[in-house]
């Protein structure tokens, strides 16, 4: 084929080709077109913001342990017998020395008044003897036996009150009464449990912290304690002991609280959870949503000119849903806290709102 045939088959090859890009261009291109633009101009995400602002962060350790009473003792008599008074009533309050229960005592009360009449007896004796010895009509060995005999006598006369005094059992402190098994009439052996007394003017909670922490707890710290019986209420107390000693196995150690509680309303054996403020300082706070966290950089997008700016930041304490932030933002700057899939750094932002302020730490 000649060369000129060649090239006027490339010439309309090329013409039907731009002619047919013409075509689709008037047909779709066109439309593309005036899509893409739109496109373009709605790449500004849409974001909500929150200012950085200072709170008071606390530094807390938490813990649980479980209430006791300041006193407690298990009532229990001194001696047999049968019941004949009874004055246990459970959750009363009693004063120290009163009455809880009396045994029958008519043995006691003779053998007092036998022992009784055998110290007057024997001290009239020794009188007599010492009168005859002056007079030199008894020897002084005479008179050294009735000393001794009355001694004897007034030995057997305390016992006697003791014994006495056993056949009642009375309160050894202030204190509320537990509950009793006994009843009025029934026979009671020594050592047999009445009752149980417990002073609950102050209760005590025992608790486990871990060692790391043994040189920052002091007596006279603050506690706050909760109780899922009490859901609104927060009994205050402080540290009232640290022991001495970390245990080799859990690595902790145990630490002892007290809460006022002249109410009595805390009963002994409570479980409490319990909240101890280490340190407290005022921080620029930011919302934990703001944070974001990309292997080892930690940064938030702040919003300058309707344009999201990425920056480092240097995060502390979180607390009550939100982050301290040590260094990378100053007071006042809004970062983004929902859309952070679609912001890039620099790109343009379009802030629709935030969300209602988060809480300041408890102070």
């Amino acid at each position: 084929m000649a060369i000129w045939r060649q090239i006027l088959i490339l010439l309309v090859l090329a013409g039907v080709g731009f002619g047919g890009y013409e075509v689709w261009r008037s047909e779709f291109g066109a439309g593309d077109g005036a899509a893409e633009a739109p496109r373009r101009g709605a790449r500004a995400a849409s974001v909500e913001v929150e200012a950085v602002r200072p709170a008071v962060m606390e530094r807390t350790v938490e813990a649980v342990g479980t209430t006791r009473a300041r006193q407690s003792v298990e009532v229990r008599p001194l001696a047999s017998g049968r019941i004949v008074e009874l004055a246990i009533n459970p959750g009363e309050m009693v004063e120290a020395g009163a009455t809880l229960a009396r045994l029958d005592d008519e043995i006691e009360r003779a053998d007092l008044a036998e022992a009784e009449a055998l110290v007057v007896e024997q001290r009239q004796a020794a009188e007599r003897a010492e009168t005859l010895r002056r007079s030199a009509a008894i020897p002084e060995s005479a008179v050294e036996q009735t000393i001794s005999r009355l001694a004897v006598a007034e030995a057997t006369l305390e016992r006697a009150r003791r014994r006495l005094a056993d056949r009642t059992i009375r309160a050894p402190f202030d204190g509320h009464v537990g509950l009793t098994d006994a009843d009025l009439g029934a026979r009671v052996d020594e050592g047999d449990v009445l009752t149980r007394i417990d002073d609950l003017s102050e209760i005590e909670v025992e608790f486990a912290l871990p060692e790391m922490l043994y040189t920052e707890i002091t007596v006279g710290m603050e506690v706050e304690a909760i109780s899922a019986a009490f859901p609104d209420r927060t009994f205050i107390g402080e540290i009232a002991a640290v022991d001495s000693r970390v245990d080799p196995v859990g690595r902790s150690f145990r630490t002892r609280a007290t809460i006022p509680n002249p109410e009595g309303e805390l009963p002994a054996g409570m479980f409490m959870s319990l909240s101890i403020t280490l340190s407290s300082s005022e921080k620029l706070v930011a919302p934990e949503e703001a944070i974001v966290a990309q292997a080892a950089d930690t940064y938030v997008f702040v919003v300058e000119e309707g344009k999201a700016q990425r920056r480092p930041v240097v995060t502390g304490l979180r607390k009550s849903g939100v982050v301290a932030i040590e260094s990378g933002v100053e007071a006042g700057a809004l970062v983004v806290t929902r859309g952070l899939q679609s912001v890039r750094d620099g790109a343009a932002v379009n802030v629709i709102g935030g969300p209602a302020a988060a809480e300041a730490p408890k102070s």
